[in-house]
């Protein structure tokens, strides 16, 4: 019993491997991590394909498409910063501290818009910090 689940967990294992190489070709994980509005408008041009975009990019949040069928990436990413301080100056004549923190969050959204040849067409962008 004990080995008949060794080979099935084994072989379970091998075939998640297996798909999941398929899936990792075009997946650029640095790609994600160094989204910026200047690398979209810098590195994505009308024309690229879409395997060239990803390069670029990184694999999109959301894939839709339009009215005439023509498929449409979003890329959303999200970014928290946090910093804290800690104060003891002239608190420490009261035997306590203080602790100060700000946080702030940026948003990056870009569409990519394809044609019907899957070449780029329009990219467009939208940028916030609160």
């Amino acid at each position: 019993m004990l080995v008949k689940f060794k080979i099935v967990r084994q072989g379970l294992l091998l075939v998640l491997v297996f798909a999941f190489s398929g899936c990792t070709s075009l997946y650029n994980p640095q790609a994600d991590e160094s989204l910026t509005v200047a690398k979209a408008q810098r590195e994505i041009k009308v024309g690229m394909s879409s395997a060239e975009v990803i390069e670029v990019m990184g694999s999109p949040n959301i894939i839709s498409t339009d009215n005439e069928r023509r498929e449409v990436w979003v890329y959303d990413k999200i970014s928290t910063q946090q910093a804290s301080t800690d104060s003891y100056g002239t608190l420490i004549l009261f035997g306590g501290s203080s602790k100060s923190s700000a946080k702030s969050q940026r948003t990056l959204t870009v569409i990519i818009k394809f044609d019907n040849n899957q070449k780029v067409r329009d990219v467009a962008y939208h940028t916030s910090s609160f």
